[in-house]
């Protein structure tokens, strides 16, 4: 599968925050259908080989900055929790607002997510407690390249794993919302990306007016989205400007923060993120890989607990996958949530969390196993952890992705190995989707 020439850091750095009008040009919007595109039989330097049956649609929501999985998957049943977070841990259960919500005897969810649990209850969301990059760098630039080129350990750019996948069609099947220029959706196959915030104040998104005008012509029915879109399109670019000029005065937000965040948006505006992915994904039944993301995610101090910053972060992240689950439900749709590692188990002196490895990766779909976790959990003793101090990675993050593409997107062992270099089946999870 041939890449690109390797880039250094900076290089990628530069390519990641420079303009956009590559990525986001108006030929690259696809016009909408009334049948998905059939994959192009023409040859293909990147074309993946085995069966592919694209009979669902994928989305993959990333939270930039490492969110905290213990928080939001709450081992309350492990005693240990509570003395490594003696300020930060969710409460036990004990029907009351402010603590955990139990799914089962081990683990809970944080009472943020208390809209998530009626899914859990439906058997449509899952989740793997203890996955992520066998890789064990704490750097949120080093993961966030792993997981988007599905090679942990790589250190030179090269096509995301969402272009490869979407290589073998003749036209745009993959679908960004919210960055400029995502490097899971980058390569030589086309994507559809509508950037948003200080993404969209830059050359060639919407500040370029075809580029908006085929945004707005989106946006141009009666419906209550539609509506609201075209209301705030026009103070939208001067809301952005006036953030990115705030943002450089801003002497809370560190250059790690910005680092960790690559150009996403804040978790306030995933579920208008979400809505717009919806929208877009059900005017063109050719789009059938989606990407969303969000920061805010990098809880070094002040992370809260049942309330305070973390909680509204997994607040609004409910309410996206809510919305999420009203547009994506047809049989073998997936979506897919992650982070680029976890955080450490034991609370900082500042009552956050600090950079850790494993993490919970969760899964939202009819065809996902869901109302149980899936894989290896050994708990939180000194002795279970990664260098003592994080949850470990039982399950390289890609052995999950391959089970939903197997499943919903119809890939062989033969092309899931060439999508993942280096990757290796985990049986464990073979029961993670349904039959």
């Amino acid at each position: 599968m041939p890449f690109p020439a390797p880039l250094n850091r900076r290089q990628l750095l530069q390519t990641l925050t420079a303009g956009t009008s590559f990525w986001a040009a108006p030929a690259l919007w696809a016009q909408s259908t009334n049948a998905p595109e059939k994959i192009a039989t023409q040859a293909n330097p990147q074309r993946l080989e085995g069966s592919f049956n694209a009979n669902g649609r994928l989305v993959v929501v990333f939270l930039r900055g490492a969110y905290d999985g213990l928080s939001a998957l709450v081992p309350h049943g492990d005693p240990n929790y509570y003395r490594l977070r003696p300020n930060i841990a969710i409460a036990a259960p004990d029907g009351t607002a402010q603590s955990t919500l139990a799914l089962d005897a081990q683990f809970g969810l944080h009472p943020a997510l208390a809209a998530l649990a009626p899914l859990w209850q439906q058997g449509v969301l899952g989740v793997i407690p203890a996955a992520g990059s066998p890789d064990a760098t704490r750097s949120h630039f080093d993961a966030q390249l792993h997981w988007e080129l599905g090679m942990p350990g790589q250190s030179s750019a090269g096509p995301g794993w969402l272009n490869r996948l979407a290589a073998p069609y003749s036209r745009t099947v993959a679908l960004g919302v919210g960055e400029a220029n995502p490097l899971i959706l980058a390569g030589q196959a086309p994507v559809q990306l509508v950037p948003k915030g200080l993404a969209a104040t830059r050359q060639g998104v919407l500040g370029d007016e075809r580029t908006r005008q085929a945004v707005m012509s989106l946006y141009g029915g009666d419906d209550t989205l539609s509506k609201a879109f075209r209301a705030g399109a026009d103070s939208r670019m001067q809301t952005a400007q006036t953030l990115s000029a705030g943002a450089n005065q801003n002497s809370m937000m560190s250059n790690e923060m910005l680092a960790a965040n690559n150009g996403a948006g804040s978790p306030q505006g995933l579920q208008l993120d979400a809505q717009h992915l919806g929208t877009l994904m059900r005017q063109n039944p050719n789009l059938r890989l989606g990407f969303l993301s969000a920061g805010g995610w990098d809880t070094h101090a002040n992370q809260g607990a049942a309330t305070g910053n973390l909680a509204q972060n997994l607040a609004n992240l409910s309410t996206a996958l809510l919305q999420l689950r009203r547009d994506f439900s047809q049989a073998n749709d997936v979506v897919l949530v992650c982070s680029e590692f976890g955080r450490t188990t034991a609370e900082n002196g500042t009552r956050g969390t600090d950079h850790g490895h494993g993490n919970a990766l969760w899964l939202m779909g009819d065809s996902v196993n869901g109302g149980r976790w899936h894989g290896q959990w050994h708990g939180l003793a000194a002795e279970r952890l990664h260098e003592g101090r994080d949850l470990p990675v039982h399950h390289d993050f890609r052995a999950v992705i391959a089970q939903v593409l197997h499943r919903s997107q119809g890939l062989g062992r033969p092309a899931i190995d060439q999508l993942f270099p280096g990757f290796a089946w985990d049986a464990s999870l073979n029961g993670l989707m349904r039959a």
